[in-house]
């Protein structure tokens, strides 16, 4: 079984590429409270796509607090001759937490449909 579910702020703002000709992927950075003695935080990278990938974009910025569940995926590559390895949260659904985007010092009215990517 390949599942996680992470509740977090974004500790950047959303990066939205396309990818071929129809695809969209939206990146960003969770951090998670560890939670316990530890007061850290981990930083762990999620992406979403297509649909989600635009309300994402749309409706979230650094800060803002999200609920995500998805799964764990692996890429490897090359850069500088070094191979490199990194694992990221793929999302199936985020949940837009707490209150709603603050953009020219007025509150953005989130649509319900947008609510859960």
């Amino acid at each position: 079984m390949n599942s996680v579910s992470l509740i977090g702020n974004l500790a950047s703002d959303v990066d939205l590429r396309s990818v071929g000709e129809e695809k969209k992927v939206a990146s960003f950075l969770l951090a998670v409270d560890r939670g316990g003695r530890d007061a850290g935080a981990d930083f762990v990278g999620i992406s979403a796509w297509d649909r989600q990938a635009e309300l994402c974009a749309e409706y979230l910025c650094k800060g803002r607090r999200v609920g995500v569940a998805g799964s764990l995926r692996s890429r490897n590559w090359e850069e500088e001759g070094k191979r490199r390895r990194v694992v990221e949260v793929v999302a199936h659904r985020v949940d837009f937490l707490g209150g709603p985007r603050r953009e020219e010092g007025g509150a953005e009215v989130i649509p319900f449909e947008a609510a859960t990517a």
